[in-house]
């Protein structure tokens, strides 16, 4: 199993494996109490003041509520028993199904979108993460200065969950034909999975801002990049020259994807001119 696992992290794409290790050192780090989760969250008038910039960076690696943690003196007593203490962060963990669920789709769709729709583009797809997060941070700042919202965004001091989320609504809106299930529950296409997931937050308890404010960063990605560029045929969005030049092009080979379900389209799309 260990060799399953480590051959899974070693075949994800760059960004995805990045990411996902950023993040998974983080929270696990601060449930070790080694990092303080109160020296990454999002607080402009730290940024502002005191200059601590991290912050920009670091709420978008924290996947945690504030205090839902481990108890310390048991996580201490067993430091030297590592397997024990593994499968007692696996319990607690599990505690948080909104937790699990947004790491579930960070591994999932982050890796979807850089092997398919930016295979060959890691550039881009770092870009359209920038994008995002660039997004998310300005409607947090400008939502907490409007009188009667500044309350409610006040509370979002972690951008990680609503990241994950844009990617999430992006993927649906490039594979909206793709039939999916919900816990076998029931199917839908995937246009329809942001607000599925949507509705599930909100029957565990989450607040609805973080998966709404996720879904409006998206759309705005997906506006400007995909349907603007139709429209006016120009395109806003472009790459900078210099993170072109980190990655090295890499030659593209699209293969259908094995036993995935596509609906039909709609008549309109298919009989255009």
């Amino acid at each position: 199993m260990a060799q399953g696992v480590e051959e899974w992290y070693k075949q994800m794409p760059i960004i995805t494996r990045s990411y996902l290790t950023a993040a998974v050192v983080t929270t696990v780090g601060c449930s070790l109490d080694i990092i303080s989760p109160y020296s990454l969250y999002l607080n402009p008038t730290l940024v502002v003041k005191q200059h601590q910039y991290w912050r920009l960076v670091t709420n978008f690696l924290y996947f945690r509520k504030m205090g839902k943690c481990p108890p310390q003196a048991l996580c201490y007593e067993k430091l030297s028993s590592l397997p024990l203490l593994i499968y007692i962060y696996i319990f607690f963990f599990l505690q948080d199904l909104d937790f699990m669920f947004h790491m579930f789709f960070l591994a999932r769709y982050c890796k979807l979108l850089e092997e398919n729709s930016f295979r060959g583009k890691t550039a881009d797809f770092l870009y359209m993460l920038l994008f995002g997060a660039t997004v998310l941070t300005g409607i947090v700042l400008l939502g907490g200065m409007i009188p009667y919202l500044s309350a409610s965004f006040a509370k979002i001091i972690f951008l990680s969950n609503s990241l994950t989320f844009m990617m999430v609504y992006v993927w649906s809106k490039q594979n909206p034909y793709i039939h999916m299930s919900f816990l076998g529950l029931f199917t839908f296409t995937a246009a329809y999975l942001p607000w599925v997931l949507l509705g599930f937050s909100v029957l565990v308890g989450a607040s609805p801002w973080v998966d709404l404010l996720g879904m409006i960063a998206g759309h705005a990605y997906y506006f400007l990049s995909e349907v603007y560029p139709r429209m006016t045929n120009r395109r806003p969005l472009k790459t900078p020259a210099f993170l072109k030049a980190l990655f090295a092009d890499e030659p593209v080979v699209v293969a259908r994807p094995e036993n995935v379900r596509f609906a039909a389209a709609p008549f309109d799309e298919i009989h255009q001119d």
